[in-house]
């Protein structure tokens, strides 16, 4: 499948919160973003690079064209820019000011893996509602 196919499939979020929050919710949830990105973007994107690192442990990854690249290349980019990192059809697409990375098309070793991973490094796994 080419990238564009897999961005049109199902998808989950690898997020700090457990669920995505609701239109109607009575909290502040754009104050709390706002200082997440501020004053702890840093610690966020280190758990991201952290689930990703461990992930290469346990399976082939390819970023751009190259097969289990460096890890220190891997660190750099996420913190700089956004990393789209595939396995065979899906892909993990990390943007560096955001405090979520986004998980398409995975099988299911690929979906228990990141799951199990997430939960060492604090982060919530969901699934978007539908429609």
């Amino acid at each position: 499948m080419t990238d564009e196919e897999i961005f049109n499939t199902d998808y989950v979020i690898i997020d700090i919160l457990p669920s995505q929050v609701p239109q109607s919710s009575q909290g502040q949830y754009f104050a709390v973003e706002r200082y997440f990105l501020k004053e702890q973007m840093d610690r966020i994107k280190q758990k991201h690079i952290d689930l990703i690192l461990k992930l290469n442990c346990y399976m082939e990854l390819t970023y751009g064209e190259e097969i289990n690249p460096d890890p220190e290349i891997i660190v750099s980019d996420m913190k700089r820019s956004t990393v789209i990192i595939r396995r065979n059809d899906s892909l993990i697409v990390s943007e560096p000011d955001s405090t979520y990375l986004t998980l398409y098309n995975a099988d299911e070793e690929l979906l228990s893996l990141i799951k199990t991973l997430s939960v060492g490094e604090g982060l919530y796994v969901w699934s978007p509602p539908e429609g």
